[in-house]
């Protein structure tokens, strides 16, 4: 691999410097780093990052390939700045054994645009029922860390303690999604005033919420470690903060979209804003940016779910849940929380990059951008302002909730341990 000079970049927004990569490495970071056989990208105004890390994205391989491939996903994630990606269990076949996550990791490797660690299932089939082999996961190729039943809450409280004590043994984490089944049957969106009006069920605040209450407990009382995915209500910050005040091993994620859009907008009926948890209320939102900016939520997850045109092009009761989003995540934040004020392009670095991959014990991401790491990184222009056009997505899916929405800064470009596979805002 050539050398490769990135200049007069703001790294982590910061004054500008240059960076000096070579092979997989940064060799140096200083200023007037002497180009020599070089690369030169002239980098003046755009902020350099540590490569994204998204804990949370369904990449619907093996089983729903027309929605989503490994390839297709990280494809996507690359366009989206991300250099690692964590691949959810809910495939089919679900990713309870070895075997599976073996082929997913396999997959990741030969696709070769970032890292793709898999998520194992906490149960066998995502039932709920039984342990899956959590051990055989771990000791496999794919080293397997965090586990989760995502798409479905681990509601039984004896199988979720046992999980929690059984990854204590290699410090893993469960990742849990927090929904408590009975209280949203039939759910379709958040319940409200809008859910009211609209006369569509609804998904309380309390489902969620009750089941974090019961977790970080159950986490506190064996020791363990818990990951709550992709939280969504004002509530659900205010466990968190009480558990993190305890000194308990807690950690919690939020989505680009659960940081800007609300359930104002289901009364659109478009199924492109169905999703799960559902978009809550205005102050939820700003409730959850506040906790993303004081820490208390560590770190931002796309849930990038993947759907194909005929189950969202239909009326919004039969819609499926979920929504597209690597390749929008880092501008929605930067609109949410940069722009806001809450963060600075540091606090976006942390959030994006080093919290998910210490989060996830994943080696070699989320690192400083200084001398002797691996070269990792993401290059934003933060003066881009352009409209949403899902046409020109990596991913395969179209089910972005932004389509048409202007929305600040683009990813220029990506490198994976050195080489590139974002180039201009184009795929490598």
């Amino acid at each position: 691999m050539s050398k490769i000079l990135i200049r007069g970049a703001k790294v982590l927004g910061s004054e500008p410097a240059d960076v000096l990569i070579d092979g997989e490495t940064i060799v140096e970071t200083g200023t007037g780093i002497e180009a020599g056989d070089a690369t030169v990208i002239e980098a003046a105004g755009q902020i350099l990052l540590p490569g994204l890390v998204d804990l949370h994205t369904h990449l619907r391989e093996p089983g729903r390939e027309d929605s989503e491939t490994v390839l297709t996903g990280t494809k996507a994630a690359a366009v989206g700045g991300f250099t690692a990606v964590h691949a959810m269990a809910n495939t089919f076949p679900v990713a309870d054994t070895a075997g599976v996550v073996e082929q997913v990791w396999r997959l990741g490797k030969e696709s070769g645009y970032c890292d793709v660690q898999p998520v194992g299932a906490v149960t066998v089939g995502l039932e709920g029922k039984q342990l899956a082999e959590l051990g055989a996961m771990h000791d496999s190729a794919a080293g397997v860390k965090v586990f989760s039943d995502d798409g479905k809450c681990v509601d039984d409280a004896v199988i979720m303690r046992r999980a929690l004590e059984y990854v204590k043994a290699f410090d893993g984490v469960v990742a849990q999604h927090a929904q408590e089944p009975r209280l949203t049957e039939g759910a379709q969106m958040n319940e409200g005033i809008v859910s009211a009006e609209l006369g569509l069920g609804g998904w309380p605040a309390v489902a969620e919420e009750s089941i974090i209450a019961r977790d970080v407990l159950l986490a506190a009382h064996v020791g363990s470690r818990v990951h709550i995915c992709h939280l969504s209500t004002a509530g659900s910050v205010e466990i968190v903060r009480w558990a993190k005040s305890k000194g308990w091993n807690v950690t919690a994620e939020v989505t680009p979209h659960h940081l800007l859009l609300t359930d104002e907008l289901v009364r659109t009926y478009n199924p492109v804003y169905k999703v799960n948890p559902p978009l809550r209320t205005e102050a939820d939102v700003m409730a959850l940016r506040e906790a993303l900016a004081d820490g208390t939520i560590d770190c931002v997850a796309t849930d990038h779910a993947p759907h194909p045109h005929e189950d969202k092009d239909c009326e919004w009761a039969a819609a499926a849940m979920g929504m597209v989003g690597l390749e929008t995540a880092l501008s929605v934040v930067q609109q949410t929380m940069v722009d806001t004020g809450l963060l600075d392009w540091a606090g976006v670095a942390d959030r994006m990059s080093m919290r998910p991959a210490a989060i996830g014990r994943l080696e070699g991401h989320g690192r400083p951008v200084s001398a002797g790491e691996p070269a990792n990184l993401t290059l934003v222009d933060p003066a881009y302002r352009g409209a949403v056009d899902p046409a020109g997505f990596a991913s395969r899916s179209r089910n972005t909730p932004y389509e048409g929405r202007e929305l600040p800064g683009r990813v220029t470009h990506t490198f994976l341990r050195g080489r590139a596979t974002v180039v201009d805002g184009k795929l490598a």
